[in-house]
């Protein structure tokens, strides 16, 4: 979660000292341990370091061999594997992507597995390459302004620089209204700003930059064992590789509810800390509701920690209201968000701030064992002449759950007969000339059209795996976004496991995550492990918005710039109406853009601009 930062002037002039240690310095809350810049002629790096592995105890950044420069917020996973092919005996992680660059070039991100974002200076070719992670789980900003190419892993850091112009991004501002994010990956809110989308380096000489895509999800996998049992043992080792290498401390905080995703990650990390033999302090930390909404966590999640022995905090969050705290300076965000639960996310990471750096989290299990029934599956058999393992698949399933597997066929029936659901209701509120200007209501119905279908047999699993609000989420758990310094860590993210699970039979092993079940026997309880995925018995946000003393969120005085984007008098009344949960949470935009905008002159980059610094 080290904050990194570099400036290189195309045209040769040299880099400002003052400027690159004050963009540094900036992100010192999200580096903690040390600060340091290096500067020659017209490039320079800073980095502020933050040590969450122990082989981050022997790191300093930038980091150089033989003339190649790095400035790296990276976690390499497949440590032995990568050492082995490096022919070396160890190193940081940091060494090793360098190391891996001197052998590779370009390639190296072929090799490398964990979560990174870097930049690399090649002195000899006199050029620039930076990679970011195959999912995005770390962030990476740019802006090629005038002569000069500014980067970091925060985006209010490259604000700074006197070059970059405070110019918003409509599409962006028009996403995030309509869908609570950005949908590009390549732009931010920010027009002089751009993102390095995941899976894709950055290239850049004194000719051109250029962005290219590294990796691409598999949709080819295939693995088939003769013995079931096969299966569950190289799931148990894929997971224990997936959280082992998230672990590297023995201080570490999990992020548990009582689903079987959070509580898997933590059995395991658990039985891993165990192996290794030293001593560890494991907790585990879960939002609950006692009053506000039925709410199970408290008791599930309980049995759990009970089981593992580990101690477990709960936040209560009855007397959270909407839109609390918003004025804090913890809630500001670099772009907008939604403010209203903002004060819950906020108290829960400092808590985990006080115990640990590392935050295991389980977002991911629902796409890597999602399924639209056996329907994909069963065609991909029948189409093949399989119809012995269609009919073995089927028994073992039937053997495990006592009924047939969920065949998906009537979704399908009526996409052939072309009935599809309607649309969500296109929000009134949005400025009239604004929504033309940006053709806004093609946008919404091609957000809603339904996508190509590119797995052959997990269409559905991919395109959830592939969806850009995995981007936005991680971004948003950052610490250069929260400013806590907490780095969140999420195995089922992990490449190798991602590739196993597309690639094995999903009847019976995905239907309701069969092959995590079984795994998990004897080791959670079964109340737990059998207990069948469902969301909160209700939603927070409209169960306060029918309380009393919510007519402020209606009343709201709007900031001067939010007229460009909204009717403010066409914003319908939220509290005390009847509203479902999606229709509410898209009422509310309106209000989470004010807020930002109303923020968006206060946060700390306008101090750093104040010193003009000389920009040709």
């Amino acid at each position: 979660m080290s904050g990194i930062v570099g400036i290189i002037n195309r045209d040769g002039k040299p880099i400002n000292p003052d400027l690159l240690q004050q963009m540094t310095q900036f992100m010192s809350y999200r580096g903690l341990d040390a600060q340091q810049i290096w500067l020659d002629g017209n490039v320079g790096f800073g980095h502020t370091m933050l040590r969450t592995t122990k082989e981050s105890l022997e790191e300093k950044q930038p980091f150089s061999l033989d003339g190649i420069w790095i400035t790296a917020d990276a976690r390499i996973d497949g440590r032995e594997e990568l050492i082995e092919k490096l022919k070396i005996n160890a190193g940081t992680d940091v060494e090793l992507i360098l190391r891996a660059y001197q052998i590779w070039g370009e390639d190296c991100v072929q090799y490398l597995l964990g979560d990174f974002a870097f930049a690399i200076w090649d002195e000899r070719e006199e050029k620039l390459f930076c990679a970011r992670d195959h999912f995005g789980v770390k962030p990476f900003y740019y802006a090629e302004v005038g002569n000069c190419l500014i980067f970091s892993n925060t985006l209010n850091c490259v604000r700074i620089h006197p070059g970059v112009s405070d110019e918003l991004n409509d599409l962006a501002i028009a996403d995030f209204l309509l869908f609570g994010y950005n949908q590009e990956l390549t732009t931010t809110t920010f027009a002089d700003i751009q993102r390095l989308p995941p899976a894709h380096c950055l290239i850049w000489s004194e000719e051109a930059l250029q962005i290219k895509r590294y990796w691409t999800l598999r949709t080819d996998g295939f693995i088939r064992y003769k013995r079931a049992s096969e299966y569950i043992e190289h799931f148990q080792e894929l997971m224990e590789k997936a959280v082992s290498d998230r672990l590297r401390t023995n201080q570490i905080a999990v992020s548990m509810s009582g689903g079987m995703d959070s509580t898997t990650i933590a059995a395991t990390a658990c039985q891993s800390l165990h192996k290794q033999g030293d001593t560890f302090d494991l907790r585990a930390f879960t939002v609950v509701y006692d009053k506000l909404i039925p709410d199970q966590e408290r008791y599930y999640s309980g049995l759990v920690a009970e089981t593992l022995g580990i101690s477990i905090h709960y936040l209560v969050a009855d007397s959270y209201t909407l839109f609390g705290q918003v004025e804090q300076p913890l809630l500001q965000r670099p772009e907008p968000s939604s403010f209203s639960w903002l004060a819950i996310v906020a108290d829960r990471l400092q808590e985990i701030a006080a115990h640990s750096r590392v935050l295991l989290d389980g977002n991911g299990g629902d796409p890597v064992f999602s399924s639209w029934g056996a329907y994909f599956y069963f065609a991909h058999l029948v189409k093949n002449w399989q119809f012995d393992r269609l009919i073995a698949d089927t028994i073992e399933y039937v053997v495990s759950h006592k009924r047939l597997p969920q065949p998906g066929v009537r979704s399908r029936l009526k996409q052939w007969l072309g009935i599809h659901p309607p649309l969500p209701a296109y929000p009134k509120w949005i400025n009239s000339d604004f929504s033309a200007k940006l053709d806004l209501p093609g946008r919404w119905e091609q957000f809603y059209r339904e996508k190509p279908l590119i797995h052959p047999i997990r269409p559905e699993a991919y395109q959830q795996l592939t969806n850009s609000g995995w981007s936005y989420l991680f971004e948003n758990y950052d610490p250069g976004v929260t400013s806590l310094p907490v780095e969140v860590r999420y195995p089922f993210f992990d490449l190798r496991l991602v590739n196993y699970l597309l690639a094995i039979p999903p009847v019976p092993w995905c239907l309701n995550k069969e092959l995590m079940r079984v795994a998990m026997k004897g080791i959670l309880p079964e109340s737990v492990r059998m207990r069948r995925k469902s969301p909160l018995l209700g939603d927070p946000t409209t169960a306060l918005l029918q309380q009393t003393g919510t007519q402020a969120i209606d009343r709201f005085e709007a900031a001067p710039m939010l007229a460009k984007y909204v009717d403010r008098n066409a914003i319908p009344l939220v509290s005390g109406t009847e509203q479902d949960a999606i229709e509410a949470c898209i009422n509310l935009q309106p209000l989470n853009l004010n807020y930002w905008l109303q923020n968006l002159a206060l946060v700390n980059h306008k101090l750093a601009k104040d010193k003009q610094y000389e920009f040709p």
